[in-house]
């Protein structure tokens, strides 16, 4: 690659075979894990991460897809400092504490989700969204209780309800105190349902587990980005499970929308106008 191609951001590079990661410029290239295309971060980041080559939808931290999402990025955050008390002493080759206090320096962030109220078009919304980079977004129950204080927020201010999961399931070094918040938010949700405030649900790359099986499928809507994996357990779990050969597509969110699992798919681009156009219907607000 001459002086000229680097000073060049938009060409959408093919990276030659012996280009590994490393020689990417951290800040300022980033590269398609569909295409492998080189791309150039400032225009990649006005195109919401969606690759301008091939469409593919990067995956993008909870931060910042909730200020692509609310009007002008802004949004006031709650349920903070709430975080992970370590009551079984888990262990494997790190212990629990270890593991998040690696990713709260890794992310930035308290926990694994994130909890904002703010504007979308205008209109008044509470909005959750998980955090991958945080233990593979799993859920436990610091997860649970601000997920629980969302709903409840949006009930006492009688506004709609929209969650971004993308996540592992459950986090296994808690046990059964993490199941228990498969139950816990779930009956937040009827809370939710019985004040008659809509539940918009929209899927990320990749959801999986307790997430999957509870919130993430409850929705009044249900929505996925295009090629999300959307499932319960792994593709060769259930292979090595059934023992059977599964479609090429299995799990995606286009063969879910085919099989009936979800409402519809949205691209990125469209996501903000089209869950506006679904809340100006179920929840017209003045």
């Amino acid at each position: 690659m001459n002086w000229l191609t680097r000073l060049i951001p938009s060409i959408g590079l093919k990276r030659d075979s012996g280009l590994s990661k490393s020689k990417i410029p951290e800040g300022l290239w980033n590269n398609c894990p569909a295409c492998d295309a080189i791309l150039y971060e400032p225009e990649l980041k006005k195109s919401l991460y969606v690759c301008p080559k091939c469409d593919h939808h990067l995956r993008i931290g909870a931060r910042t897809r909730m200020s692509i999402f609310f009007d002008g990025g802004g949004f006031h955050e709650l349920a903070t400092k709430i975080t992970t008390k370590d009551i079984l002493k888990f262990k494997d080759t790190k212990s629990y504490g270890q593991r998040i206090k690696e990713a709260v320096t890794t992310t930035g962030e308290e926990e694994a989700i994130i909890i904002g109220k703010g504007k979308l078009e205008g209109a008044e919304i509470v909005v959750a969204a998980f955090e991958f980079r945080y233990m593979g977004g799993s859920m436990g129950g610091a997860v649970g209780t601000k997920f629980v204080q969302g709903v409840d927020e949006a009930i006492v201010s009688k506004v709609p309800f929209i969650c971004f999961s993308t996540s592992g399931g459950a986090r296994m070094q808690e046990s059964m105190v993490s199941l228990m918040q498969m139950a816990k938010t779930s009956a937040a949700l009827e809370k939710l349902k019985a004040a008659k405030l809509p539940y918009i649900s929209v899927m990320i790359d990749p959801i999986y587990g307790g997430v999957s099986a509870s919130i993430a499928m409850l929705g009044d809507i249900n929505i996925a980005e295009p090629n999300a994996l959307v499932g319960f357990a792994g593709r060769r779990v259930i292979e090595q499970t059934v023992r059977v050969d599964l479609p090429e597509d299995f799990q995606k969110s286009e063969f879910l929308l085919e099989h009936g699992a979800i409402d519809m798919i949205v691209h990125r681009h469209d996501l903000r106008l089209k869950v506006s156009s679904i809340l100006s219907k179920l929840y017209p607000q003045k």
